[in-house]
């Protein structure tokens, strides 16, 4: 094998720091990611859990027209 030349022999070990960091900056954005995807659950949790009461809420308020029109027949019988 030849000889490594001189300047690449002196660049190695900077290129090894290099990718060190590199590994370690690649292990902080996982972290980052995987907390946003933990946060983005928890508000899409809360946000579906908020939009099934007003569901729950505007069946409730269904069923009272519902009892309204059914009333309604008799209350127009009344004064015949």
């Amino acid at each position: 094998m030849e000889k490594i030349p001189g300047w690449i022999e002196r660049l190695l070990p900077k290129l090894n720091e290099i990718s060190g960091e590199i590994k370690a900056l690649e292990a902080k954005i996982e972290s980052v990611d995987k907390k946003s995807d933990i946060r983005i659950d928890s508000l899409r949790n809360e946000m579906l859990s908020k939009f099934e009461a007003v569901d729950r809420r505007f069946d409730a308020v269904d069923s009272r027209f519902d009892s309204l029109e059914a009333r309604i027949p008799v209350m127009e019988k009344i004064p015949v």
